[in-house]
């Protein structure tokens, strides 16, 4: 008998925002994105392991770690 199990990551584009990047400086877009990592059993995702939400610069293209609450409040203002 085999038993198939493994991590899925699937990126959720969450919306694009205008700031000042804390990188480079320059006033440009930011793309907030959701990581999701779940445990997968036979192909099927199933206990979800880790939830990541990022901040990416379109212009110089630094990544940055947000909080839930922040990644959620970003697209809407």
């Amino acid at each position: 008998m085999f038993v198939i199990f493994g991590f899925r990551t699937k990126v959720d584009r969450l919306g694009v925002v205008s700031r000042v990047c804390r990188n480079c400086g320059n006033h440009a877009a930011q793309v907030i994105t959701r990581r999701s990592t779940k445990f997968t059993l036979f192909f099927v995702p199933l206990i979800p392991v880790r939830t990541r939400y990022t901040q990416q610069c379109t212009y110089c293209a630094a990544e940055y770690d947000l909080s839930k609450a922040e990644a959620r409040r970003l697209p809407a203002g």
